[in-house]
């Protein structure tokens, strides 16, 4: 069936990724997107909703759409190196999607680190790349330690301060055990990403947790429609007692990886999220590393490490995880249901878009437990 204007929100639905790809490639090429970068940014996007990211998926398919359509963001074209020596190179992503510098960053550090043993790439002039699990994910794939980093546009208050002056500036490391198993971390220094307040707020959802999100003035509250209307991010760690200072840590560092090495825009410099008065011009940070350059025996030892994280003794019957364990759960439940589940309210931004660009709209199955329940 297609979605009609009319939702449920309560109501959960499947979506098969052939069809939400289908989809994603169809609202890009409608705005003059070139269509290898189209399948590129539609693979990333289903991955993070495959992989339970719903803030970074088809949550902001439309912003890419917007900034397509109005020429913020390239439409064609490739990025480019600018200079490059050893193991590192400089990238002018040349205002592109973020996910086609991405990849072309990604790539070219694994084939450095190849040669190397390590590759470190950054590029400027880039956007919003989705996921950084995405990228890494791929240095891992290829048997290397894998990390990538960006910054964003200011929605944080740094610790004491009334004025947002930093990104959420994520961080992604991932490291190969055994038999498919790994370390995955992929985080913002924030909390949270400002995605899984839309998302919070999209579900119907009145309250967030403490230390999320502030309000204009920089103090914390737990309304999300507060943070989304003019408010913010928290450093991880929340307030200054909870040690919010050590998110404010981690956010800068990225920024020195990212907008300051990479001659990007940083800090408060960077434009406003989904303002198009001017190229958003984010720098990124990419690195692939042989662990095979080091002490023999990585995976091995990296599984050990991760087998008695896992069985040390519990607090309560809840299982103990490592960084990337709640992934593969949601990864492993769309794979039994074959796709994707979403609450129809995460869905109706869509349904919107694609009346706005006259494309036709995903089609989408009532989710069987949903409707059993």
């Amino acid at each position: 069936m297609i979605i009609k204007k009319t939702f449920n929100d309560s109501e959960e639905v499947l979506v098969s990724k052939k069809e939400l790809r289908n989809f994603v490639l169809r609202c890009l090429e409608k705005v003059g997107c070139d269509h290898s970068h189209a399948q590129q940014l539609a693979d990333i996007l289903i991955c993070s909703d495959y992989r339970g990211h719903y803030s970074h998926g088809v949550n902001r398919l439309g912003i890419y759409v917007h900034d397509l359509a109005t020429g913020s963001t390239a439409p064609q074209g490739e990025p480019f190196i600018i200079k490059q020596k050893g193991g590192t190179a400089w990238v002018d992503g040349n205002n592109l999607l973020g996910a086609v510098v991405g990849n072309f960053c990604t790539r070219l550090a694994v084939q450095k680190a190849k040669e190397h043993g390590i590759g470190m790439v950054v590029a400027k002039n880039s956007n919003h790349f989705g996921i950084a699990g995405w990228y890494a994910q791929y240095a891992m794939e290829m048997g290397f330690i894998g990390m990538a980093f960006t910054n964003t546009s200011p929605c944080v208050f740094p610790t004491r301060s009334s004025e947002k002056a930093l990104g959420s500036n994520p961080i992604c490391f991932a490291a190969p055990a055994q038999s498919g198993d790994n370390f995955f971390l992929d985080m913002a220094s924030t909390t949270v990403a400002f995605g899984k307040i839309e998302v919070v707020d999209k579900r119907g959802g009145k309250t967030i947790p403490p230390c999320w999100g502030a309000d204009a003035n920089g103090r914390e509250t737990t309304n999300p429609k507060v943070v989304l209307n003019g408010g913010g991010l928290q450093p991880l760690g929340g307030s200054e007692p909870t040690g919010g200072y050590k998110g404010t840590g981690l956010c800068m560092m990225v920024e020195v990886l990212c907008g300051i090495l990479g001659g990007a825009a940083f800090g408060k410099n960077v434009r406003m999220w989904q303002t198009t008065d001017t190229t958003a011009d984010l720098g990124q940070c990419f690195m692939a590393i042989d662990p095979e350059c080091f002490a023999p025996g990585f995976a091995e030892r990296l599984q050990s490490f991760l087998d008695q994280t896992r069985s040390s003794d519990a607090i309560d019957d809840d299982p103990i995880l490592v960084a990337g364990d709640p992934e593969r759960a949601h990864m492993a439940m769309c794979d039994d249901l074959d796709g994707l589940v979403y609450k129809k309210s995460q869905l109706k931004h869509l349904a919107d878009l694609a009346n706005r660009y006259d494309v036709e709209m995903l089609k989408t199955k009532v989710h069987l437990s949903a409707q059993q329940a």
